[in-house]
C-alpha cells in the first residue's frame, strides 16, 4: 500500500552566472525523486542568458508543475527566494540550490519524518560536499538531529544545511520569511524561526550532493564576510538566543578564521573542523 503524503513545491533560485547544465541536474534530480513535488517554483533572479532561458524551457514544455517566476533586476538570494515563497502555493516547502542534486529518495525520507513528528516546522538533513566537476566526494557536513540540539548549535551556527530543508511555509511566513543579509539569509531565518518557538529537527541521512570548488573558500573570508557574520550574532543577542559572553566568543573565533587566516588554511579548517 503506498503512503500518502502531503503535496509540497520546491523552492529554488536561477540567476546569470548559473551554469545551465548544472540547472538541469538540479532540476532532474528533484522532477525524478521517489515522491514528486506537486510543483516546482523557479525565480529568475534578473535576465539570463539563453543557455538558462533554454533550460528552463526545456524544463517547463515536459514538466507543467514548474512555475517560473521572474524578477526585472536581480534582487539577491533572499528577496528572490521571498518572492519565490509568495509563489508556493502548498503549505510544506523544500529547498533546493541550481547547482546541487537531490538524492533519489530525499524528499520521501523528509515526508516520512514529518509524519512521526507533525510537530516539526522545519527538517533538514546531512549534506555530502562533492567537487564541482567530477562530483567526487569531497567532505560530509552533518547536522544535529534534534530540536534542542540544533537550538543549541544555532548558538555559534547555522543548525541547517539550507539546501535540504523542508519547512512549514505559514510557520517560517509568521517568522517573516527570507530578508536580505549578506550570504547568510538562511541562518537569519532560522534565529528568527527559533525565537518563534518553531520546532527543528535534521536527518542524519545525506539528501543532497553540493558542489563546491576553491573559490568557496575565498567568499567565507574577508572584512565584508565578517561584518555580515558580526551582524548575525548581534541579531542572535537582540532575539536573545545568545549572550554577551557568546556574541564575544562568536567574534573572536570569526575574525581570526574569516580576516586573519590565509586562504588555504581556512579551506583546512572548514573542511576539518566544521565538517
Amino acid at each position: 500500500m503506498n503512503t500518502v503524503y502531503p503535496s509540497f513545491s520546491v523552492l529554488m533560485s536561477v540567476y546569470a552566472k548559473d551554469n545551465p547544465d548544472w540547472v538541469a541536474q538540479a532540476l532532474e534530480s528533484v522532477l525524478s525523486n521517489t515522491v514528486c513535488p506537486a510543483e516546482v517554483v523557479v525565480v529568475q533572479d534578473g535576465p539570463v542568458p539563453q543557455t538558462i532561458s533554454r533550460v528552463l524551457a526545456e524544463y517547463m514544455g515536459k514538466y507543467p508543475q514548474i512555475k517560473r517566476v521572474p524578477l526585472p533586476q536581480n534582487m539577491g538570494l533572499g528577496m528572490a527566494l521571498q518572492k519565490g515563497l509568495e509563489a508556493c502555493s502548498c503549505e510544506w516547502v523544500a529547498r533546493m540550490d541550481s547547482d546541487d542534486i537531490s538524492l533519489p529518495d530525499r524528499f520521501e525520507k523528509q515526508l516520512a519524518r514529518l509524519a512521526q513528528e507533525p510537530e516539526l516546522a522545519v527538517l533538514g538533513g546531512a549534506i555530502e560536499e562533492v567537487d564541482a566537476e567530477s562530483l567526487q566526494p569531497v567532505a560530509l557536513r552533518r547536522v544535529p538531529c534534534g530540536d534542542a540540539e540544533c537550538k543549541k548549535f544555532l548558538k555559534t551556527r547555522s543548525p541547517f544545511n539550507h539546501v535540504t530543508v523542508m519547512f512549514k511555509k505559514s510557520a517560517v511566513w509568521q517568522a517573516g520569511g527570507y530578508q536580505p543579509f549578506h550570504l547568510m539569509e538562511d541562518y537569519y531565518l532560522w534565529a528568527r524561526c527559533a525565537a518563534q518557538g518553531l520546532v527543528f529537527g535534521n536527518l542524519a541521512d545525506i539528501l543532497v550532493r553540493v558542489r563546491v570548488n576553491p573559490s568557496m573558500y575565498g567568499r567565507r573570508g574577508g572584512w565584508q564576510y565578517f561584518k555580515s557574520n558580526k551582524a548575525l550574532s548581534a541579531q542572535l543577542r537582540r532575539l536573545g538566543l545568545i549572550g554577551w559572553g557568546t556574541y564575544l566568543f562568536n567574534l573572536s573565533v570569526r575574525f581570526c578564521v574569516q580576516v586573519l587566516m590565509p586562504n588555504q588554511l581556512r579551506k583546512i579548517f572548514y573542511k576539518k573542523a566544521l565538517r
